[in-house]
C-alpha cells in the first residue's frame, strides 16, 4: 500500500475516531430533550386527563377513612396538585418539589368528614409537617370539633416534631414505630445574623428605623439578639408554649408540670418505649402494620382511604344564591411587582375586580405575612379601602401572623380576628443603604462621575461612599415619616389615638390574645368566624362564598418544580434579594419556631 493511501486511511480512521464521541454527545443530547419533553408531555396530560375524569367528582364510599397526612408545608389556600412531582422523581438525581398542603383544603375536608356517614374517623399519618403554631392550632381545633359528632381519630408515624405532637395529641389514640420518636423538646426560635460576614467582606448595612423593638434589621448589624428582641420572642415564645401545654396536658391527662418535665428530659433522644411510660403515645407498632389498627376501629378489612386531595374533589352542596361574600388569601413577603408572596399590583387588581361584582357584598381577607415593603403595604391598605362602605364591610381573619406590613394592610378592616397565638403587631419601620466602600477598596473597584446638584448623587454616593451626617439625617427623616404614616392608618383604622399606637408600637410583636387587650384586634377566632361576621354586617341570609386569588396554572408550577437551589443558594439570593429591596420595609424578622 502506497504512503499516500496509508495516510488517507490513517486520516479516515482518525476522522471516524473523532465522529464517534460526537455522535454519542449528540445522541445523549437527543435522548435528554426527548426525555425532558416527554416528561412535561406526560406531566401535561395527565392533568388535562385528571381534570376531566375527576370533573363529575369523587364519589365516597362506605367506611371510608380519611387520611390526614401531617407532612410537607402548610399553606393558607391549596394549589393545582403539581402533575410534574412524580414524574420529575423519575429523572437522574431528581428531587420531587416541596410537598404542599393547603390549610383551606384540611378544614374544609374535616367538617365533610364530621356530618358524612361514609367517614368514620380519621387517621393522622406522619408528624413533620411545617406550619405555624395558629394554623396547627386551627387544625387541632377542628380535630376536636370533628370529635363532638363521636367518630373517631388514631394518629400513627415515625416522628413527631413539637407542633404536630401538639395537633395529634387530639387523637383518641396515638401509635409510634418502635424506632421513632416524639420531640416534646420545648419551643425555641432561631435567627441569622450576618454583621460579621459584612464586616469580613467589607460591607457596612447602614441602619435607618424606628422603634426600639423593631428586630427585623438586627441581623445585619448584629451578631446577636438585642435586650429587646429577646424580651419579646421570649415572651411570645412562652405564650405558644403556654398553649401548648394546656392543649397537650387536657387531652393527655399530663399536668403542665409534667409536660414541662418531659420537655427538660429532651423526649426527642429517647426511647420509644419512654414516651410509652410517660404517657405521649398509647402504642409501639410498626407503621407498616397500621392496617389492623384500621380495621379494629373501622370494624372491617374493607375499609377505604381517602387523602386530603383526594377529599377535596368530593362534591359539596352548591349555593345558588347570587350574593357573594369574597374571600381573598394573602400569604407571604409583601412586594410590588413580584415574587411568590403577596405582590401588591397584583392583589390591587384582584381586589378592583372583586369590587367590579354587584354580587360581592362583603369582603374577608386572611393574611398570614410578616410584612414587606412598605410602600407595597400601602397600595393595598388603599385598595382595601376603597372597597369599605356601610354595605361592604371588611372583616380580616389573621392566620400564623399578621406582622408588620402584614399589620399595615389589615388595620383598616372593620373587624379584626386573630388565633391566640398569632403573631401579630411589629408597627414599626426600617430602612437599609450598603455601604461597599470597603469591599470595592479591597478588590480595587473605582466609581467616579459629576453631578449637576449637591446631592444628585445622593443614592450612588451612599452606597458607594457611605452617608455623610446630612445624608444620614435626610434619609431618617424619611423614615420617620413612613412610621408617622403607618401609625396614622392604624390609628384611624382601630379608632384610637395615634400616640397611643406609637406607645405600643416601636416594632414590638405581641400575640393575638395580647393583641385584643391592647385594641389592635377586635376578638379571638378563626377564618369561619371572621365569614360569619362578615355575613353578619352585610346583612346576608343567603350568600354563597367565592375564593381568591384563582388557581395558579399548572405550567406555572411545572416550570417552578425545575427550580432545585441549593440551601447555600436560596440564603445568598435572600442577602442579595434584602441589599437590593426597596428602601423602607415594614417587616418582622424571619423567625424559625421548632
Amino acid at each position: 500500500m502506497s504512503t499516500i493511501q496509508n495516510d488517507a486511511l490513517e486520516a479516515q480512521t482518525q476522522g471516524q475516531q473523532k465522529a464517534r464521541p460526537r455522535r454519542k454527545i449528540g445522541c445523549l443530547s437527543g435522548c435528554l430533550i426527548f426525555f425532558v419533553v416527554y416528561i412535561i408531555c406526560s406531566a401535561v396530560i395527565g392533568y388535562f386527563m385528571g381534570d376531566m375524569l375527576n370533573a363529575s367528582g369523587v364519589t365516597l364510599k362506605d367506611k371510608t377513612v380519611y387520611r390526614l397526612e401531617l407532612k410537607g408545608t402548610l399553606v393558607e389556600q391549596a394549589q393545582e396538585e403539581n402533575p410534574f412531582a412524580e414524574l420529575l422523581n423519575q429523572m437522574p438525581y431528581g428531587d420531587a418539589p416541596e410537598t404542599t398542603v393547603g390549610l383551606d383544603q384540611i378544614l374544609s375536608n374535616i367538617r365533610l368528614a364530621k356530618t358524612d356517614d361514609n367517614i368514620p374517623g380519621i387517621w393522622l399519618d406522619g408528624g413533620t409537617l411545617s406550619t405555624e403554631p395558629a394554623c396547627a392550632k386551627a387544625i387541632r381545633d377542628a380535630l376536636l370539633d370533628f370529635k363532638q359528632s363521636g367518630k373517631w381519630i388514631i394518629a400513627t408515624t415515625k416522628n413527631y416534631t413539637t407542633t404536630n405532637y401538639y395537633i395529634a395529641s387530639a387523637a383518641d389514640r396515638i401509635a409510634i414505630d418502635p424506632t421513632g420518636i416524639v420531640a416534646w423538646n420545648g419551643l425555641s426560635a432561631q435567627k441569622m445574623y450576618f454583621a460579621r460576614m459584612f464586616e469580613k467582606i467589607g460591607v457596612e448595612m447602614q441602619i435607618l428605623k424606628v422603634g426600639t423593638f423593631k428586630s427585623a434589621v438586627e441581623p445585619y448589624f448584629r451578631s446577636s439578639m438585642s435586650d429587646a428582641d429577646r424580651l419579646q420572642t421570649e415572651q411570645y415564645l412562652q405564650g405558644i408554649w403556654s398553649e401548648y401545654k394546656s392543649a397537650v396536658s387536657a387531652s393527655r391527662k399530663l399536668t403542665p408540670e409534667q409536660l414541662d418535665e418531659l420537655a427538660d428530659r429532651y423526649m426527642g433522644l429517647e426511647d420509644a418505649t419512654e414516651d410509652l411510660k410517660a404517657g405521649l403515645v398509647d402504642t409501639i407498632m410498626y407503621r407498616q402494620d397500621v392496617d389492623s389498627l384500621l380495621r379494629i376501629y373501622t370494624g372491617t378489612k374493607d375499609y377505604h382511604v381517602m387523602t386530603t386531595s383526594k377529599l377535596a374533589q368530593v362534591k359539596r352542596p352548591k349555593s345558588k344564591a347570587e350574593k357573594k361574600v369574597a374571600v381573598v388569601y394573602l400569604q407571604g413577603t409583601i412586594t410590588e411587582d413580584s415574587g411568590d408572596g403577596i405582590v401588591s399590583k397584583d392583589v390591587v387588581k384582584t381586589l378592583k375586580k372583586i369590587g367590579k361584582d354587584d354580587n360581592v357584598k362583603a369582603l374577608v381577607v386572611r393574611v398570614n405575612s410578616g410584612g414587606g415593603s412598605a410602600d407595597a403595604s400601602e397600595q393595598i391598605w388603599h385598595a382595601i379601602q376603597k372597597l369599605k362602605s356601610d354595605t361592604f364591610p371588611v372583616v380580616v381573619s389573621m392566620g400564623g401572623m399578621a406582622a408588620s406590613g402584614g399589620y399595615y394592610i389589615s388595620c383598616g378592616a372593620d373587624y379584626i380576628f386573630a388565633e391566640p397565638t398569632t403573631i401579630t403587631g411589629s408597627i414599626g419601620i426600617f430602612g437599609t443603604v450598603p455601604n461597599v466602600s470597603k469591599l470595592f477598596d479591597k478588590i480595587g473597584l473605582d466609581v467616579d462621575g459629576v453631578s449637576t446638584n449637591i446631592h444628585s448623587d445622593l443614592e450612588v454616593h451612599s452606597f458607594y461612599k457611605g452617608m455623610s451626617p446630612e445624608e444620614h439625617q435626610k434619609w431618617q427623616a424619611m423614615v420617620e415619616r413612613g412610621y408617622d404614616l403607618f401609625t396614622n392608618r392604624c390609628a384611624e383604622g382601630r379608632h384610637v389615638d395615634q400616640e397611643y399606637i406609637k406607645s405600643i408600637g416601636e416594632g414590638r410583636v405581641w400575640l393575638g390574645d395580647k393583641a385584643v387587650e391592647l385594641k389592635l384586634v377586635d376578638q379571638l377566632g378563626n377564618i369561619d368566624d371572621a365569614i360569619a361576621k362578615a355575613v353578619e354586617l352585610a346583612g346576608l341570609e343567603d350568600y354563597k362564598i367565592a375564593y381568591y386569588p384563582e388557581k395558579k396554572d399548572p405550567m406555572e408550577e411545572i416550570l417552578k418544580a425545575l427550580d432545585h437551589s441549593s440551601d447555600e443558594e436560596k440564603l445568598l439570593i435572600k442577602v442579595r434579594n434584602f441589599c437590593s429591596q426597596p428602601r423602607i420595609m415594614a417587616m418582622m424578622p424571619e423567625v424559625k419556631i421548632q
